[in-house]
This record gives C-alpha cells, sequence and structure tokens, in this order.
C-alpha cells in the first residue's frame, strides 16, 4: 500500500547515503570554543559541555593565572567539581574537600595522608583568544599540532565585532547547510526585502567547502541594520546589484562568511562555531564573531551600531527557527528524507560526513518538545 512516504529510491542520492549525516558527531580532535571570557570570572568554576562531555573551567583569582579545563566530575562521589571552589591553580569539590590542580592529579584529601592519594580526573588543554575560552576535547597529544581557528578579523582594529550566540535545537549540520545555501534568503523576506541570490562557483579542498554569491534587491527597503554594515542605503537601482561577492566556507569544524568590497577588504567577516550540547548532538551552542569594517567616520557605525544588532538577532531568529523545525521533521520520519540537489551542499554534506566521528552518535531515545510541537 501506497501511504505517500518517500523510499530509499525516491529519495534524491547524496553523497554518503549509506550513513544518516544527522547521527555523525562532530569530531573532537579539533578546539572548540565552549564558553565566553565574560561568563567565567576570576575565583569562579563554570560547567560547560561537549556532546556527552561534561566539562569544568575554572579561574584563579590571581592575575595571569590560565585559565583551566577538568571532567565536571569528583572521583570520589563522582559530583559536578563545578559545584566546588577555586584555590588557587586547582578545584577543590564541594561534597568532600577533595582537590584537584589544573592537570587533573588528586593533590589532597583532608582526612587521608599525602602518601595515599587517589587517581585524579582528566584534564583538558585549554587555551583563552579574543574573548572565547577553547577546549581541545579529542586526544590531548593532538591538541599541541592542531591550530588554534584564526577568528576572523576579530582581532583587527580596523574592525568593530559583534560575539554573539545561543542553543539551538538541531544537530550541528543543519547549521552549516543553512548558512552555505543562500538560496534560503527568500525565508527573510520580511527583514531584508526580496533578494535575487547568484550563484558565482564553488571550490573545495581537503577539509573546507567554499560557495561564492553575488546579490541584487529585487523589491523591498533594505533594512538600516544591513545599511549600517555597507555604510549606505541600497535600493533597487541596477548600481547596487550585484556589486560585492560573498564567500561562506567551511573549512571543519568552522564556518565563515566574508562580504568583499572592489578592493578584496572584506566590509563584513564572520566567525562561526557549532558545539554540540547532548550526547545524541540534537543541540549546539553557537559563537559567533561579526567582525564589521569602521568607515573613515568609525562614530557612523558605532551609532548606527544598535540597529545592527536588531537586525542581525531577526535573522538568526528565523534561522534558528527553520533549522529546529528540520531536526523535528527528522526526528519524526526517523531518517534523513532530503532531496538535496544544490551542489554545493552535496559537497558540503559529503566533507561533514568524512570529517565526523567514525561511529554514528545514537538516535533520540523519545520525541522532543519541539516535535510534539510539529506533530500534534
Amino acid at each position: 500500500m501506497d501511504h505517500g512516504f518517500p523510499s530509499v529510491d525516491d529519495v534524491m542520492p547524496c553523497p554518503g547515503r549509506g550513513r544518516d549525516l544527522r547521527r555523525v558527531g562532530a569530531h573532537p580532535d579539533h578546539w572548540y570554543p565552549l564558553a565566553w571570557s565574560r561568563e567565567l570570572q576570576p575565583g569562579k568554576t563554570l560547567a560547560v559541555r561537549f556532546a556527552e562531555k561534561p566539562i569544568v573551567l575554572a579561574r584563579p583569582k590571581e592575575t595571569g593565572k590560565p585559565v583551566f579545563a577538568l571532567e565536571d566530575r569528583c572521583a570520589h562521589r563522582q559530583v559536578p567539581l563545578s559545584q566546588g571552589l577555586v584555590e588557587g591553580c586547582a578545584i577543590r569539590c564541594g561534597y568532600h574537600g577533595w582537590a584537584y590542580d589544573q592537570s587533573g592529579q588528586c593533590t589532597d584529601v583532608p582526612y587521608l595522608g599525602k602518601g595515599k592519594l587517589p587517581n585524579g580526573v582528566r584534564s583538558y588543554p585549554c587555551v583563552e583568544k579574543e574573548g572565547l575560552i577553547l577546549v581541545f576535547p579529542g586526544d590531548p597529544a593532538l591538541a599541541e599540532t592542531t591550530p588554534l581557528p584564526a577568528l576572523g578579523s576579530v582581532a583587527n582594529p580596523a574592525y568593530k565585532t559583534r560575539r554573539f550566540g545561543q542553543i539551538v535545537g538541531c544537530h550541528y549540520s543543519f547549521m552549516h547547510e543553512n548558512l552555505m545555501d543562500m538560496n534560503h534568503q527568500f525565508l527573510h523576506r520580511k527583514q531584508m526585502g526580496q533578494m535575487r541570490p547568484r550563484f558565482l562557483g564553488q571550490a573545495q579542498g581537503e577539509d573546507w567547502v567554499e560557495a561564492r554569491y553575488s546579490f541584487a534587491r529585487t523589491g523591498g527597503k533594505q533594512p538600516w541594520g544591513e545599511a549600517a554594515i555597507f555604510g549606505q542605503k541600497r535600493g533597487t537601482q541596477a548600481e547596487f546589484a550585484d556589486k560585492d561577492v560573498m564567500t561562506i566556507r567551511t573549512e571543519y569544524p568552522y564556518q565563515t562568511l566574508r562580504i568583499l568590497m572592489k578592493d578584496e577588504t572584506p566590509v563584513m567577516d564572520l566567525w562561526i562555531a557549532y558545539v554540540p550540547q547532548d550526547r545524541e548532538q540534537r543541540t549546539n551552542r553557537t559563537f559567533g564573531l561579526l567582525s564589521v569594517h569602521k568607515p573613515k567616520l568609525a562614530f557612523l557605525l558605532s551609532a548606527a551600531w544598535p540597529l545592527l544588532i536588531i537586525f542581525t538577532e531577526r535573522i538568526f531568529k528565523e534561522d534558528r527557527e527553520i533549522v529546529e523545525l528540520e531536526q523535528a521533521a527528522h526526528d519524526a520520519q526517523g531518517a534523513d528524507w532530503n532531496q538535496e540537489v544544490f551542489p554545493v551542499i552535496r559537497n558540503l554534506r559529503a566533507l561533514l560526513m568524512e570529517r565526523g566521528t567514525v561511529e554514528d552518535v545514537p538516535l533520540i531515545a523519545s520525541r522532543s518538545p519541539l516535535l510534539e510541537s510539529v506533530v500534534e
């Protein structure tokens, strides 16, 4: 009996059809941002996660002492170390007072002799860069030879940077696909007016995929927040059509978006990472650095900055809602039914499949609240 559901043979074949991309985990052998620097105060701990791994970050009170990262558990009773106290460059568990230094070694059990100290907990390589706390959750032996992400133009004084991000209820691969495929500008028609994207081509390498676009406004008014990025109002006039080139790249596991002016200077430079939060990797935390080139009169950008924030928040809200609906559809169907026809997205999916973890993450055991809202 035909129930109207597509069979595997009916679905447009995608690279790696034998595996479900939404079950491919983010590979841990990379540097991932797990928190903003501002979230971790001196002398405090912060509980964070990478997939199924609970991790505690700690910042010593002493100026100049680096942040460190440990498993978020005490080896004694397994309670979270993030509930403990920071003492110098160590964390003391809030239950029985066991202490662990930045290497994870147990250095003190108050009621036990120093010669009888038990095993400690795992430590993670950890660095702080440009307002981000980055952790290497994979094989620690690879941390020194794995480069830190470049983070776009955040360190360039010619740019003003906005730091943004939140929890999104979907697999990280949906996020990569959403940003890479600018044909979804139709989604943002209420915010941006009618935009016509032009696909200029793609390129790819061993660990990256890139797409290039230009745009023309075919209707509606340019929002002031977008005008703040370009430093001018742009309408439907031919002189503004396809004026700039947008380059989007997934360089595993990070993603960037750059809008180049005619002199090849980025007018906007976005760096973004998606960090899985749960064992099934059905939620991710985004960390974004949005850098905008300052005009000659820099105060004009500062004055327009609140409008840019409102504009980008509205765009991100629409993107978040749609990718969460994609995740809910996947969970309802129990498999990836996507009929992907865009070549660059098919290449992106192949990259994410190849670079992700070898073992698939587990399927969810029950329906999520997002799914309930869709199917009921």
